[in-house]
C-alpha cells in the first residue's frame, strides 16, 4: 500500500504564495512520475505539473506544467527526501481547488493519489 502525505495548502490571499510538499514511498518503490493535480468544485481533476523520476532515464526531471499555472507554479522533486513540492506564487482565486499528490509507477503503469489538500485563494 502507497501512502502519500501532503502538507501544505491553506488560505492565500490573490497574488500571494503557498507552497505543498508530498512525501513518497522510498527508492526502492522503482521509477516513477509524481506530479499534482487539482479539482475545483463542479469541475473535473485536472494536470497542474508533473516531474520525472531523477535517475539515469532520458525524461529524468522533466517537468510539465498546465498552461493555467506556467509561469507561476514550479514542481520540485527531492529524492532523498522521497518528496516533490509545489511552489505556487502569483496565486489567482481561479486556483482556488483541492490539490491532489499523484505517482505514477512506470513499471506498472499504476496510479496513486494523496487525501488532497485544500488551497483557497481569496480576498
Amino acid at each position: 500500500q502507497v501512502q502519500l502525505v501532503e502538507s501544505g495548502g491553506g488560505l492565500a490571499q490573490p497574488g500571494g504564495s503557498l507552497r505543498l510538499s508530498c512525501a513518497g514511498p522510498g527508492r526502492n518503490f522503482g521509477v516513477y512520475v509524481m506530479g499534482w493535480y487539482r479539482q475545483a468544485p463542479g469541475k473535473q481533476r485536472e494536470l497542474v505539473a508533473t516531474i520525472g523520476d531523477l535517475g539515469p532515464a532520458t525524461d529524468a526531471g522533466i517537468t510539465n506544467y498546465s498552461d493555467a499555472v506556467k509561469g507561476r507554479f514550479t514542481i520540485s522533486r527531492d529524492n532523498a527526501k522521497n518528496t516533490v513540492y509545489l511552489q505556487m506564487d502569483s496565486l489567482k482565486p481561479e486556483d482556488t481547488a483541492v490539490y491532489f499528490c499523484n505517482l505514477h509507477l512506470l513499471s506498472t503503469n499504476t496510479d496513486y493519489w494523496g487525501q488532497g489538500t485544500q488551497v483557497t485563494v481569496s480576498s
